[in-house]
């Protein structure tokens, strides 16, 4: 054989094994998952049974916590079923105290007896503004709301809004925000982003946190679908940022709070993470969650 045919096929036969080096190495960063402990900051009941399922998915997956959040309203059993919850599994749930209707006259006068009696590490989920399957539209501004959002941070109490943004509904927010800096808002679902919105948001105001729940691949938005990579913006951002998110399923409805179900999305959420930078991971999954809701 020629020279320049040995140096040919010594040349391709480098470059098949480089590129099988390369591919095991692809393979390998893609199919890494996040593995420390997860907390689950924002997520819901169907009914009282339902948390039983649940908690059993959490030993399967290394979750350690759930925040479970009425569903502003909709639901008029939530506080019973979460205060049950609560009962059973204490090393498990951290109640949330839902706000059916926080631009009501009466709902920070109900709130401050609930506030001293049951001491709860969040608020919410208080429906703002939500549009499609319902269409709410509270101003964040309300006085009736400032009420509320005062009461919260006079127990030290974070508020996770359904906000669903957009440039007019971003600076009234930033407005309410900053008319009550010592209060905690956690802005559920991203607010739906995009992530640019969502950065300013966070840049002017140090008193608010996001939740990336509700943000798996049977929703849209999504971080990513149930197999592909993490959205890059949304990557950057949290990476930028990686003390203001928290990550969140937001289960709610029948069907998502079935064993294979729930499987799937906790799967889906570790290899999310994983795609992050270890340190913002263990943030963003478990450490900030610590924070914020106290559990230390």
């Amino acid at each position: 054989m020629p020279a320049s045919s040995s140096s040919a096929r010594t040349l391709a036969i480098a470059l098949a094994l480089a590129g099988l080096v390369a591919g095991s190495v692809t393979v390998a960063v893609a199919g890494a998952e996040y593995a420390g402990p997860l907390i689950d900051a924002h997520s819901h009941l169907s009914n009282a049974g339902a948390i039983d399922a649940y908690v059993e998915a959490m030993k399967r997956h290394n979750v350690t916590r759930v925040v479970l959040l009425g569903v502003g309203g909709v639901q008029k059993d939530d506080a019973e079923w979460i205060a049950a919850a609560a009962r059973k599994y204490p090393d498990r749930v951290i109640a949330g105290l839902p706000v059916p209707d926080p631009t009501s006259d009466v709902a920070a006068q109900r709130l401050a007896d609930d506030l001293a009696r049951r001491r709860p590490r969040v608020l919410g989920e208080v429906h703002l503004r939500q549009l499609g399957r319902r269409n709410i539209e509270r101003d964040p501004n309300d006085a009736a709301f400032g009420k509320v959002l005062d009461l919260a941070a006079q127990y030290g109490v974070p508020v996770a809004v359904h906000y669903e943004l957009t440039d007019t509904a971003a600076a009234a927010l930033s407005r309410a925000l900053a008319a009550h800096r010592k209060a905690t808002l956690v802005l559920a679902h991203a607010g739906e982003g995009p992530p640019a919105r969502v950065e300013g948001l966070l840049a002017r105001n140090p008193n608010l946190m996001v939740d990336l729940s509700g943000m798996h691949f049977l929703r849209k938005p999504s971080l990513a679908s149930e197999n592909g990579p993490l959205d890059p913006a949304w990557k950057a951002l949290i990476e930028k940022m990686p003390d203001r998110f928290l990550m969140g399923v937001d289960v709610w409805a029948p069907r998502l709070l079935e064993p294979a179900m729930l499987d799937r999305l906790f799967t889906w959420t570790r290899r999310v993470l994983g795609e992050l930078t270890p340190e913002v991971a263990a943030r963003v999954g478990h450490r900030n969650a610590v924070a914020l809701f106290r559990l230390e």
